[in-house]
């Protein structure tokens, strides 16, 4: 009888994995190793999306929950301890136990369908597991780590830094805008062919946590999407499904702010607010170093008031408020927007407002095309500067309520045809009549209200056209030129292009280089090749010192190109330099030269490499361009390396020659489209 129950089970419930039938998930890998998963459900969809991911990286995901855990320092010692610290100040263990139960049941399956994956891939292959103590991996720890990186998005690492350094007027600083992203959307009204078009242009870092993995998803529970994700997440990022696309660049809005406590004289924790005394809860960090190899614990205290996460520094306790900290359902929300049908439904999704910050750029199969500026921003009192530290005694500054979607800058089919967003001011956003009206927003939601090079290139590309085919469309995403004359958000470098040669002696040939550069970033680009050696030298030597007025002179250029020419002595024996020869896209034993510089549309941001040369780490990373047409949906796309970080993987690096020469793949949700390129077909297990 016992030998009959047996056999029942194993028939009528085949190969299951916790609860999770793994023959319902067909994993199908094409000839750039990129996943294609089809299954049942949603939750059998995430153990197949969570199960792939690991076998391409199950390190990167480890180390992203590691941090979200405060576990990051147990693997890494004493580098990871200021993070492990941050996850404990922000209290996310209580906020999300506090908020658990406003999470959709739905998506808990989908996340504890990941979760599964994870743990199966973790028990099968435990030489690979980093932190023991990891395990198992749940909804909560994933969602640790979502708020973590939520909070450090809106900014509040950076608050938490300028208290621990008591250095409040860093927050003030203008930083470089090299990491960017781009997005841009075409409706027919532009096209005029009855196409409607969008790019997915994230300008990422090329490896870590924030890299993207790119992966298409298939259920029968109505999911149908191809896109990018980042390691840990349980759903795409950013995409397009059958119906609509989105993507993402960052933005910055005031979302995070600093408020310094009234102490009560001589008292440790006692504090004023309006006409009473409160006290700060205690709280004790922990983290871990390795000495001689022996882990050896370590402590820090902070505190929470009523504003939130507290620490204290050698002029007094200041608390940090940032809407993230308040907001745990943001995997949610993307994992709805993944699912969407049309914009109505998108925007409903929208007004979930969990996620906390990021400019939205869409299409869809209906020629509607939008843009918004979206973000926990707190209604604040008009009584206060906000710009810099807050009273912290006062009802009068501790803010409860956000903006709602709709009263955030935003655009919807406008007449131009277009929106478009290089991490620039939200209202320039498309023609400029058609712009968000700066006079509709309260000063003190902090908005963006600068152009970069990126954003005065795109919108000068798309005027110059009357219409925007396919053709040209892929032309103005694969611009590599700065415009005339520079338009740094964060510098002005001018001056160089008004220098006399002759007054110049020591440096006439690199002036005269620069100036006769048609401002492309081409590899073969001599021009080129001296401006990258020029702007990282000065963006090294002289940025970040706040001394220096960042209108830079013609003698600090002038100096500036005296240490670039010893450079290109030393390390090129020529002052000649192309800039291929000088940048390198660099992954194995390959090395290829690569264009591109920070802050054109074609970002790129490298850091020292070796023999002088700098190594290209951050900028173009996920491309995705989409055409919506009577043909139905269809995709290209692209990814800086390849689908694995796995060394010894074919696909570790093979995307990266089509890459360097702007060529795309093909990607379709036609199944025997798939299976015709597949390369294995396989189940999880």
């Amino acid at each position: 009888m016992i030998k009959r129950i047996f056999l029942f089970i194993l028939i009528t419930f085949p190969a299951f994995s916790q609860n999770i039938n793994v023959n319902n998930i067909e994993i199908i890998r094409d000839n750039y190793g990129v996943p294609h998963i089809y299954s049942e459900t949603d939750k059998e969809l995430a153990y197949g999306l969570a199960w792939v991911h690991s076998e391409d990286d199950f390190k990167t995901i480890q180390e992203a929950y590691l941090a979200g855990n405060a576990l990051l320092s147990k693997h890494i010692g004493l580098r990871g301890a200021p993070v492990d610290f941050l996850t404990q100040l922000i209290r996310s263990n209580e906020v999300i136990d506090s908020l658990y139960g406003s999470i959709d049941k739905k998506f808990l399956e989908v996340a504890e369908g990941y979760a599964k994956g994870i743990n199966r891939y973790a028990k099968l292959n435990p030489d690979q597991v980093l932190v023991k103590k990891l395990f198992p991996i749940t909804p909560k720890k994933m969602l640790k780590y979502s708020f973590l990186q939520l909070f450090i998005s809106s900014e509040g690492d950076r608050a938490v830094r300028a208290i621990f350094e008591n250095d409040f007027e860093s927050l003030n600083f203008q930083r470089r805008n090299e990491l960017g992203s781009n997005l841009f959307s075409f409706s027919t009204k532009k096209t005029k062919n009855g196409e409607t078009y969008m790019t997915i242009n994230t300008h990422q870092p090329l490896d870590g946590p924030t890299s993207w993995y790119e992966v298409h998803l298939e259920s029968k529970e109505g999911t149908s999407i191809i896109g990018a994700t980042f390691a840990g997440a349980p759903c795409i990022l950013t995409g397009t499904n059958k119906n609509l696309a989105w993507t993402h660049t960052v933005n910055r809005p005031d979302k995070t702010d600093i408020f310094q406590l009234e102490m009560v004289k001589n008292s440790k924790r006692k504090y004023f607010f309006d006409n009473k005394i409160l006290k700060l809860k205690k709280y004790r960090g922990k983290a871990f170093i390795n000495i001689l190899g022996i882990p050896i614990r370590i402590s820090k205290k902070y505190y929470s008031s009523i504003y939130g996460p507290t620490l204290k520094n050698k002029t007094g306790f200041f608390s940090v408020r940032s809407g993230s900290l308040f907001k745990i359902r943001g995997l949610e929300q993307w994992w709805k927007m993944n699912k969407a049908r049309s914009f109505d439904e998108f925007y409903s999704i929208l007004e979930m407002n969990e996620i906390p910050g990021y400019n939205i750029g869409y299409a869809d199969k209906d020629d509607n095309i939008f843009y918004i500026s979206n973000g926990l921003i707190p209604v604040r009192n008009n009584k206060f500067k906000w710009t810099g530290v807050l009273p912290g005694n006062t009802s009068e500054t501790l803010w409860t309520e956000y903006y709602k979607t709709h009263e955030l800058p935003q655009v919807l089919n406008p007449e131009s045809g277009y929106i478009y967003n290089a991490n620039h001011s939200p209202f320039k956003s498309t023609s400029i009549d058609e712009n968000p009206n700066p006079q509709d927003f309260a000063p003190n939601m902090g908005f963006e209200t600068f152009d970069n090079n990126r954003s005065t290139r795109i919108f000068e590309l798309i005027e110059s056209h009357k219409s925007i085919d396919y053709k040209v469309f892929k032309k103005i995403k694969y611009d590599n030129k700065f415009p005339t004359p520079f338009n740094y958000n964060f510098m002005d470098v001018n001056n160089i292009m008004e220098m006399k040669p002759t007054e110049y002696p020591d440096v006439a040939d690199l002036i005269e280089q620069i100036q006769n550069w048609d401002r492309s970033t081409d590899v073969n680009s001599t021009g080129a090749g001296a401006y990258a050696m020029f702007y990282y030298t000065l963006a090294d030597k002289y940025f970040y010192k706040s001394y220096y007025d960042r209108n830079f002179s013609k003698s600090l250029i002038a100096d500036c190109l005296v240490e670039v020419k010893k450079r290109m002595k030393k390390y090129f024996n020529s002052t000649t330099i192309k800039l291929g020869d000088f940048q390198k896209l660099v992954r194995g034993d390959k090395e290829m030269p690569i264009f591109g510089m920070p802050d054109v549309i074609t970002a790129m941001n490298a850091s020292t490499y070796k023999d002088g040369k700098v190594q290209v780490t951050h900028g173009e990373s996920y491309i995705q361009l989409v055409k919506f047409s009577s043909k139905g949906t269809e995709i290209e796309s692209i990814i800086s390396y390849g689908s694995s970080d796995n060394e010894e993987s074919p696909h570790y690096n093979d995307q990266m020659e089509l890459y360097s020469k702007f060529k795309t793949k093909k990607m379709s949700f036609d199944k025997d489209y798939v299976l015709k390129n597949a390369r294995t077909t396989y189940n999880p297990k």
